[in-house]
């Protein structure tokens, strides 16, 4: 499956959500996730959603504030982000993860199969 995202610019204190769309697969087969990495660090896991989107699954920086989500039927995830701060900047990234278990979701990044090319998110004070 190939994925392309779509971040943006947002002050901080303010919302953005990120879109990842989903082509060349069966994308209802898929678990998904979100993960990031800002200059000098590396790569960290943002959040999870099962194939059924029944299970979801958060890096505690975010839980709260961040929310996963998934439309099968438009073969997107999204990751909508409030209350944004400084440290939230970073290349975001979005994964998918085969699997016949509607519910398994994982924040290992070596679980997941295919990932996008990343997308730049950039939270201005």
């Amino acid at each position: 499956v190939q994925l392309q995202a779509w971040g943006g610019l947002v002050q901080a204190g303010g919302s953005l959500r990120l879109s990842c769309a989903a082509s060349g697969g069966t994308y209802s087969s898929y678990a998904m996730g979100w993960f990031r990495q800002a200059p000098g660090k590396e790569r960290e896991f943002v959040a999870a959603i099962s194939r059924s989107g029944g299970a979801t699954y958060y890096a505690d920086s975010v839980k709260g504030r961040f929310t996963i989500s998934r439309d099968n039927a438009k073969n997107t995830v999204y990751l909508q982000m409030n209350e944004l701060k400084a440290e939230d900047a970073a290349v975001y990234y979005c994964a998918a993860k085969g699997t016949v278990n509607s519910g398994f979701v994982t924040y290992l990044s070596k679980h997941y199969d295919s990932w996008g090319q990343g997308t730049q998110v950039t939270v201005s004070s």
